[in-house]
C-alpha cells in the first residue's frame, strides 16, 4: 500500500455567498473537508492523508498521525500542485485528488478507482448528464449529444510520477487535473462514478434533512469483583457492573436510543444475551456496527442528551472524561453531547448504591 490522498481545501467560495468558505461550514454536523478526511481514514488505503488549505486557524479537531495539514496556493492548481511537491519524498506510486466540497463519496469508489490504476495511469469518475447541454461560440447556440457527454467527479486517481511531471510544467489554471491528460492527449479510464458523489458549490446543494428521536434506557446491578465502564471508558470504583457484556450502561442505553429512531428494534436483538460469543464484549464493540447502520442508510447523530442515574460514583467527576470518550466513539462534537449526573434520594436498588441505571435520547437526522 504506497496510495497518497491528498485533500483541497483553500478556496475562497465566492459563489457559495458565506462570510465562512464552504469548506469550514458544518455539513452534517462536521466541517464539510473533515467528511473526507474520515473516509480516507477509515478506508485504511493510505499512508498519508494531506489536507491543503489556507485557513489552519479553522481546524480544531486533532486526527491521526497520518493526516497532514499543508498551506494552500492562491488557485486550485497551485494547492495541487503544493500537496504533490509534499508527498514527493516519499516516494508514492499513487495518489488520489480530491475536492474537499464533494463530501459524500463513499469508500468503495475509493478502492475501485485503486484498482482501476493497476492497469492505467489515470482513473477518473464520471456520471452521464440527465439534463440537454448547449455551449456558446460568440452568439450562436449549440446542442451537445447527452451520449457523448458527462460530467467529471473526484477524487481522481493517479500515477504520481505522471501527474507529478504533467503538474510541473502546466502554466494554466485547471478545473481538475483529469484536464493535464486530456490537454497533453493521454489516456484516462473513466469508471462510473456516484450521483450522491456532488459538489457542493450553492447553498442549496446543502439538502435539506429530517431527523427523528430515539430514547434508550438500561439498567444493571452493581458486583464486586468486576471493572466498572461508563461511556466506554473505566472508572475508578470498588464494584462493576454485571450483565452478559462489560455493562456499560451508557453506551448500551445510546445504542437502544439510536436503533429507536431508526426504528430497527432493540440492542437485544442485536446482541442477545443467550449467545456466548457477545459474552463479556466490550461496549464499544458493540457500539461500532449500529454507527455503520447509521452511515450506510444516511442518517448521522444530531446531539445526545444523557441522564445517568446513581448515588455513586459522583458523575461531575468523571463527566469531562467520559464525554470526550463518547465523543471519540461516536465521531461526534463533544458541545453536542449533553451528560448529566442524577440521583435517586436514597430511594430502590440505585438508592442503596446496589445498581447504576442511565437514559438517553437520541435526535438523527437523514438527508433527503
Amino acid at each position: 500500500m504506497n496510495n497518497y490522498f491528498i485533500i483541497l481545501a483553500s478556496g475562497q467560495s465566492k459563489r457559495f455567498n458565506s462570510a465562512k468558505p464552504k469548506q469550514f461550514i458544518k455539513y452534517k454536523n462536521k466541517a464539510l473537508f473533515e467528511h473526507s478526511i474520515d473516509k480516507a481514514v477509515n478506508s485504511k488505503l493510505f499512508k498519508k492523508i494531506i489536507l491543503v488549505t489556507n485557513d489552519k486557524k479553522q481546524i480544531k479537531n486533532i486526527y491521526p498521525k497520518n493526516v497532514i495539514i499543508i498551506n494552500g496556493g492562491k488557485e486550485r492548481s497551485d494547492s495541487s500542485l503544493k500537496g504533490l511537491k509534499y508527498i514527493k519524498k516519499y516516494k508514492p506510486n499513487n495518489v488520489l485528488i480530491h475536492d474537499a466540497a464533494r463530501p459524500n463519496f463513499s469508500i468503495k469508489l475509493l478502492k475501485k478507482l485503486i484498482i482501476s490504476l493497476k492497469k492505467n495511469k489515470a482513473s477518473v469518475p464520471i456520471i452521464h448528464s440527465k439534463d440537454s447541454i448547449k455551449y456558446k461560440v460568440k452568439n450562436q447556440l449549440f446542442n451537445l449529444k447527452r451520449d457523448n457527454s458527462f460530467l467529471t467527479q473526484t477524487p481522481q486517481a493517479f500515477k504520481f510520477k505522471d501527474i507529478y511531471e504533467l503538474s510541473i510544467k502546466q502554466n494554466n489554471k485547471i478545473q481538475d487535473e483529469a484536464t493535464l491528460f486530456i490537454e497533453n492527449n493521454l489516456d484516462i479510464k473513466f469508471i462510473k462514478g456516484e450521483i450522491t458523489n456532488y459538489k457542493i458549490t450553492f447553498k442549496e446543494d446543502i439538502k435539506s434533512t429530517k431527523t427523528y428521536f430515539g430514547i434508550g434506557f438500561d439498567i444493571h446491578r452493581l458486583v464486586k469483583k468486576k471493572k466498572l465502564y461508563l461511556g466506554g471508558m473505566r472508572i475508578p470504583f470498588h464494584s462493576g457492573l454485571k450483565g452478559h457484556s462489560d455493562g456499560d450502561v451508557i453506551l448500551h442505553a445510546i445504542i437502544d436510543s439510536i436503533l429507536g429512531a431508526i426504528r430497527k428494534k432493540d440492542i437485544g436483538s442485536l446482541f442477545p444475551d443467550n449467545k456466548n460469543k457477545f459474552k463479556n464484549i466490550r461496549s464499544p464493540n458493540m457500539l461500532k456496527p449500529v454507527l455503520v447502520i447509521l452511515d450506510k442508510n444516511n442518517f448521522y447523530i444530531n446531539n445526545l442528551d444523557i441522564n445517568l442515574i446513581c448515588e455513586q460514583p459522583k458523575v461531575s467527576k468523571y463527566r469531562k472524561q467520559i464525554i470526550t470518550s463518547l465523543s471519540h466513539l461516536l465521531k461526534l462534537d463533544k458541545d453536542l453531547i449533553n451528560l448529566k449526573g442524577k440521583t435517586v434520594e436514597k430511594l430502590g436498588l440505585i438508592g442503596k448504591e446496589k445498581a447504576i441505571a442511565c437514559e438517553v435520547i437520541v435526535s438523527i437526522c437523514k438527508h433527503d
